[in-house]
C-alpha cells in the first residue's frame, strides 16, 4: 500500500491521547467535505471535457473496405484536458519507422494499402489521425482549432511515441504541420518524403483557387469528405471506399475539424501561423538529411509544385524525385507506386 505524507503524524497523535467522539465526526466531515468537493470538481472536468468533445462511436469503423487495423490511442494536452488521439501501429516494434501523414477530407484509412507493403518489408509504420479526424477526438467548436493546436497536438504525439530512425511521409496538411515541426523540431525525424504539400506562408501563390475552393465547400449543407478525395483522383473510388472515408463523421456536428481547416491556412502575412511557418521555413535551410519529393505530375510548375524544396533543402540534391501521373488525390491513385519508391528511399541508408 502507498504510504500517503499524513500517515505517520496522525498515528503519533492518536498515540498521545484519543480523540473525543466530536473530534472524530468533525475529522470525518471534514474528509467527506474535501472527498465530495474533489469529485464535484473532478465530475466538472469531466463534464466540460464531454460537453466540448464528440468522440465516434466504434461500430462506425467496423467492416471498412479493405482496413482491418487495430486501433491505439494517446491523449495529447490541450486547454480543455487530455484528447485521444489515435494512431495506427503496424509492424515490428523494433523496427525503423515508417510515419504516414494524412491530408483534409481523409484520415488513417488513406494509407490501408501501403501499410501492409511497408510491414512486410520490415518497417514498423504509425498513422496517427489529426484530433477532429478518422477515430480521433473532436471538437464540437470549429474556433477551438487552429494551426498552432494541430501542429502541438501532433508534436506532443511524436514526443511521446519517442520513435527512432523515422522515414515521414508528409502528404497535403501532413505537410503543412510536419514541415513546422521538422524545422522546429528536426530531431524527430531522419528522412523526409513530401508529396503534394508546401509550408503556407501566405505568399506561394494559387491563394485566388484555394479561396474559391474554400468559399465553395463551406458555403455547402454538407461537408463533402469522401466526395472530396474521389473528386482529386483519376481513378475514381468505389462507393464503398467513399463510404469508409465519411465513416468517421455520423452526421456534420463530427466535421469541425474537417470544416476547419480551410479556415486557418493563412491567406494574408499577417495571419497568426505565418511568422512561425517563415522561422520554420528559414531553418530548413540548413537541412541536409534526405528528402525526396513524389508529387503529382499536374503540379509541376505551379504554385503547389516541389520545386521550392530543390532550392531550400539541401537534402533533397541527388535523390531520385519523380512526378506521377496521379491526381492531386496521389495516395488514392498511386498506392503501389509511393509505397515502393518510399521504400526504396528508406532502405538506401547512405
Amino acid at each position: 500500500m502507498i504510504k500517503r505524507k499524513h500517515d505517520a503524524p496522525t498515528t503519533h497523535l492518536l498515540a498521545r491521547s484519543a480523540p473525543s467522539r466530536r473530534a472524530v465526526a468533525t475529522g470525518i466531515g471534514a474528509w467527506a467535505a474535501l472527498g465530495s468537493m474533489a469529485a464535484v470538481l473532478s465530475g466538472c472536468a469531466e463534464e466540460k471535457k464531454t460537453a466540448d468533445v464528440l468522440r465516434t462511436p466504434d461500430e462506425r469503423f467496423a467492416n471498412l473496405a479493405d482496413y482491418n487495423f487495430a486501433p491505439h490511442y494517446m491523449d495529447v494536452p490541450s486547454d480543455m484536458g487530455p484528447l485521444r488521439m489515435h494512431y495506427i501501429d503496424e509492424g515490428d516494434r523494433g523496427g525503423d519507422v515508417i510515419l504516414l501523414l494524412h491530408g483534409q477530407g481523409a484520415w488513417a484509412y488513406s494509407y490501408r494499402t501501403m501499410i501492409p507493403i511497408f510491414t512486410s518489408a520490415g518497417y514498423r509504420v504509425i498513422a496517427p489521425d489529426y484530433i477532429g479526424f478518422g477515430r480521433s477526438d473532436k471538437l464540437k467548436r470549429e474556433e477551438d482549432y487552429s494551426f498552432q493546436t494541430h501542429v502541438d497536438w501532433l508534436r506532443a504525439f511524436l514526443q511521446s511515441m519517442q520513435l527512432k530512425n523515422v522515414t515521414a511521409f508528409m502528404y497535403d496538411w501532413g505537410g503543412y504541420f510536419g514541415l513546422r515541426i521538422a524545422g522546429e523540431t528536426p530531431e524527430l525525424f531522419d528522412r523526409l518524403v513530401l508529396s503534394n504539400t508546401q509550408l503556407p506562408m501566405a505568399d506561394q501563390g494559387g491563394m485566388e483557387w484555394f479561396l474559391k475552393f474554400r468559399e465553395r465547400v463551406l458555403s455547402a449543407p454538407e461537408f463533402p469528405m469522401g466526395k472530396m478525395v474521389n473528386q482529386g483522383t483519376i481513378n475514381k473510388l468505389s462507393p464503398e471506399i467513399i463510404a469508409a472515408y465519411d465513416a468517421p463523421y455520423p452526421d456534420e456536428s463530427y466535421k469541425t475539424g474537417p470544416r476547419r481547416f480551410p479556415m486557418i491556412l493563412p491567406t494574408t502575412p499577417q495571419d497568426p501561423p505565418v511568422a512561425a511557418n517563415r522561422a520554420a521555413w528559414e531553418k530548413l535551410k540548413t537541412w541536409k538529411k534526405p528528402v525526396l519529393t513524389l508529387f503529382s505530375e499536374m503540379t509541376a510548375k505551379t504554385a503547389m509544385g516541389p520545386e521550392p524544396f530543390f532550392e531550400q533543402m539541401p537534402g533533397t540534391q541527388g535523390q531520385p524525385h519523380a512526378l506521377l501521373k496521379a491526381g492531386f488525390s496521389i495516395i488514392d491513385d498511386q498506392p503501389l507506386e509511393l509505397a515502393s519508391r518510399i521504400l526504396a528511399f528508406a532502405n538506401n541508408k547512405t
